[in-house]
């Protein structure tokens, strides 16, 4: 997984997201009332593990491209092994990014 430098802004700019916040936030409980099967912190960051129903892959897949798109600090890694979808993310070492990962771990 490629991380972003330390240089990269930490801010979140969603004004040319199709989404609102609020329903950004929406569909990650949808995301994780359906399909999460576990989180866990990892070496370099954190991992959303997700059972690998059908359209899960892409949803995970689209979901990521859209955050990154409005947070750019983030760095995502999408893999489909042994009948999961993993989602890792990692952020640059520095408090703030930190922070941010950790409300990012907290979602539900």
């Amino acid at each position: 997984m490629q991380i972003p430098p330390a240089s990269t802004p930490i801010a979140c700019d969603m004004s040319n997201a199709r989404d609102t916040p609020e329903e950004r936030l929406a569909e990650y409980r949808r995301l994780f009332a359906e399909a999460l099967v576990a989180r866990e912190r990892t070496a370099v960051g954190i991992r959303f593990r997700f059972r690998a129903e059908p359209g899960v892959e892409e949803w995970v897949r689209d979901l990521a491209a859209r955050e990154k798109a409005c947070c750019p600090f983030f760095g995502f890694d999408i893999a489909a092994e042994e009948g999961e979808i993993r989602w890792d993310a990692a952020v640059p070492d520095t408090d703030e990014a930190r922070a941010v990962l950790e409300d990012f771990y907290a979602l539900s």
